[in-house]
């Protein structure tokens, strides 16, 4: 099976590469800003804009004819060649955001870009691109060393079962990393290696993940909380930051400083979720998971940062592509699916369920539960009665403002009743990944 998949390493460049490095950037960046005023400039004249190949072309007549852009050949010409295809891609996407063809938040037209305040990235689609075991090759960079090992991918490649398509070079946190895009052959199995295993999931701020299997165990996966366990220092160095003169030297110094913290925060929320969702694709064949509002979540302001700090679409992501690459699959519960608000034992649903009421409680069979426990059971309940086009599909979601069954504080912000707006609270216990109790 082919798949693709991305490859990101940290590099380590001499003097002179970083220099070659910012110019790359500094191309990209110029030729984003040129083929957008030459767009501006078009739609206003024609009501419409240049494509990549467009842009492309007229790049290649300036560049000769006017002698100021003398300096592009010192970059490789992938870096304005992509550049014009990413703003294409971006005006495509405007398109379809404002027409309500795209899903997600809605897009702004392009702006320009200017040093310092955007992301220095630039790609590498063609030329020698190759991997060793401790350097990479890029076209006109040359053989630079990298942060870490790369013998993974080099191996994959000496073997022939994988392929570089592309290769993107980014600076985060004033560290330079390459990403490669690479089309890789993985032995997907027929069978999963434990068939017949299920495992519901509830998401939750206070535990990333609270699970109960087809056993009837209960897994408990907490999250990391970088971002909380981080926070002092990060306000902090964000004071710290803000007291220094605009433009000068020690600002920068700060702002670096700053911007190692983000980076570090992403990187321990990143390993966690990498490490609990790779340990359950490789357990269970079956995986049912919530489609949470994830967006609505976020407009509410004692929950927003909790929610973030947590992860919960980069989970459901993940958990995506691997349970696949391991030869079993994911279910997602519908967003109205009312999972703690539902008996586990006899199905009696509770007309309401506050937010502060942690521990659920039939009236009918008399269960007494705590509620994440009795969700995660739900949600397994949906694997076993095999509804994977009713409550388990991707998420139906109808009309605005209509009366919906399930969990009421998705939609509405100030409805404390749900299970998503538990307050942040507890550790992480970095030694124990999965805590397993009795049923």
């Amino acid at each position: 099976m082919k798949v693709s998949q991305a490859y990101r390493f940290a590099l380590d460049p001499a003097p002179e590469q970083e220099r070659a490095l910012r110019s790359h950037a500094g191309a990209a960046r110029f030729a984003w800003n040129w083929g957008l005023a030459k767009c501006i400039e078009r739609y206003q004249a024609e009501g419409r804009w240049y494509s990549a190949i467009d842009l492309h072309r007229l790049w290649n007549a300036e560049k000769k004819a006017d002698p100021a852009l003398a300096w592009w050949s010192q970059n490789s010409k992938c870096a304005y060649q992509e550049a014009f295809r990413n703003l294409d891609r971006a005006l495509a996407d405007f398109i379809k955001s404002k027409k309500g063809e795209r899903k997600g938040k809605r897009l702004g037209f392009p702006r320009f870009k200017k040093r310092g305040k955007c992301r220095d990235s630039f790609r590498f689609s063609t030329g020698a691109i190759r991997c060793d075991r401790t350097t990479v090759t890029l076209p006109r960079l040359g053989t630079i060393r990298t942060h870490e090992s790369t013998r993974k991918l080099a191996r994959r490649l000496e073997s022939g079962t994988a392929r570089i398509l592309s290769a993107t070079v980014s600076r985060t946190a004033q560290r330079w990393h390459v990403s490669f895009t690479v089309e890789a052959e993985r032995d997907v199995p027929q069978q999963h290696a434990w068939p017949g295993s299920v495992v519901g999931l509830d998401l939750g701020v206070k535990t990333l993940l609270i699970g109960a299997d087809h056993t009837g165990k209960i897994i408990s996966v907490p999250g990391p909380k970088a971002l909380r366990l981080s926070l002092r220092k990060l306000r902090c160095a964000s004071r710290v930051h803000s007291r220094k003169a605009k433009g000068s030297v020690n600002r920068g110094k700060a702002a670096g400083r700053l911007a190692r913290i983000h980076a570090r925060i992403a990187n321990v929320r990143a390993d966690a979720l990498h490490k609990a969702t790779s340990d359950l694709a490789s357990r269970y064949e079956t995986v049912v998971a919530e489609d949470l509002n994830v967006t609505g979540m976020l407009a509410n302001r004692k929950l927003a940062r909790a929610v973030s700090d947590q992860g919960f679409g980069a989970t459901r992501r993940m958990l995506s592509y691997k349970t696949a690459w391991k030869g079993g699959r994911l279910i997602v519960a519908n967003r109205w699916y009312p999972s703690s608000k539902t008996c586990s034992a006899c199905g009696w649903q509770k007309p309401s369920l506050m937010l502060k009421e942690r521990i659920f409680t039939c009236e009918t069979c008399g269960l007494v539960l705590d509620r994440d426990q009795n969700a995660a059971r739900n949600l397994l309940g949906l694997a076993a009665s095999g509804a994977d086009s009713g409550n388990a599909c991707g998420g139906t979601v109808g009309p605005p403002g209509a009366a919906r069954p399930g969990e009421t504080g998705t939609r509405h912000r100030r409805c404390g009743s749900d299970r998503d707006r538990r307050p942040a609270t507890g550790g992480y216990r970095p030694r124990a990944l999965f805590v397993l109790t009795g049923p």
